[in-house]
């Protein structure tokens, strides 16, 4: 294979719910292919969150070149539009240098980058912000939705009106851009994805309970052992607070609730467990009704031939 980058452009994109086995069998397809991969794992963008998101050890990245793993501080949020960027830019990279590109994760709002537009590029600026933080303090939730109802007259878009954080969201959007919501979601629609021009090969692995159920126990064990409460500490000292979607992510918030004293440690490795149980479900969920027709395959099962998985 040449490093010219030509010839169609094809993205291998291998998904699964935690725990199923995807960096085993990540590495295992991208050392038979002579591949690089790009992580499409919503925490393993950060520093420091080592343990409780198994992210692939140093050995494990000497083995196969990996993108997106590392590049903020734990106190830095990311969003989807950064990381598409971002993945597109590593995508070309990699393509350029005559390598296949293969994605590994399962985190939805991410994974989506890569089949459809995630977000239109607004920003709203951050005096806009403040000003509906005001008005949600003064005013509360009816203040915001009848501010949104005035500028929206022919209605909300089926927004949650009782979801503060949405209707919000919401509002900061219209004051920023002078536009309805309708014109927003409209011009939203026209949007064209980061990966257009691309082939995307998707493939699924997933796991029978038993077998999924005894990998999650084992891995809630060894990241106990292997000092998860140690990394949490240290991580709350670096700022971890003030990015929410990484606060509150399984294995860190069970262990922040232990750390700050609302839950015994004793409970911690069943209320993990329990908290994984629960996202797997809405993970498979997730990927049944919002992705396109895709391949599952039983990591269980896979013949030990790694080009079969994927395309």
């Amino acid at each position: 294979m040449s490093g010219t980058g030509e010839g169609p452009r094809v993205l291998h994109v291998l998904t699964g719910c935690t725990a199923a086995g995807k960096t085993e069998w990540a590495l295992r397809w991208a050392e038979a292919n002579c591949a690089e991969i790009i992580s499409c794992d919503s925490l393993l963008f950060y520093r420091g969150m080592d343990i409780g998101t198994a992210k692939p050890s140093p050995s494990e990245r000497a083995r196969v070149r990996h993108h997106l793993i590392d590049i903020r501080e734990a106190s830095q949020p990311m969003n989807a539009a950064v990381y598409a960027q971002m993945a597109r830019a590593a995508a070309e990279e990699i393509r350029s240098r005559g390598r296949p590109v293969l994605v590994v994760g399962g985190s939805g709002f991410y994974l989506r980058s890569f089949f459809a537009a995630v977000a239109d590029g607004l920003e709203v600026p951050r005096e806009i912000r403040a000003r509906v933080d005001g008005m949600l303090e003064s005013g509360g939730l009816p203040a915001l939705v009848a501010e949104l109802l005035r500028l929206n007259p022919a209605g909300l878009q089926g927004l949650d009106q009782a979801n503060p954080r949405r209707v919000a969201n919401a509002l900061g959007r219209c004051l920023a851009s002078g536009k309805t919501l309708a014109e927003l979601s409209a011009e939203f629609a026209r949007a064209e994805p980061a990966f257009a021009g691309w082939q995307v090969r998707l493939a699924r692995l997933d796991r029978a309970g038993p077998d999924l159920e005894a990998r999650i126990v084992a891995r809630v064990d060894a990241m106990l052992a292997l000092g998860l409460v140690d990394e949490v500490r240290r991580l709350l000292g670096a700022g971890l607070r003030s990015n929410p979607s990484a606060a509150r992510a399984i294995g860190y918030r069970e262990t922040i609730d232990v750390l700050e004293g609302r839950a015994p440690v004793a409970g911690l490795a069943a209320a993990i467990a329990r908290d994984t149980r629960a996202l797997v479900r809405k993970q498979r969920t997730w990927f049944r009704t919002q992705l396109p027709p895709h391949a599952v395959h039983d990591a269980a099962r896979l013949a030990d031939e790694a080009g079969l998985f994927l395309g």
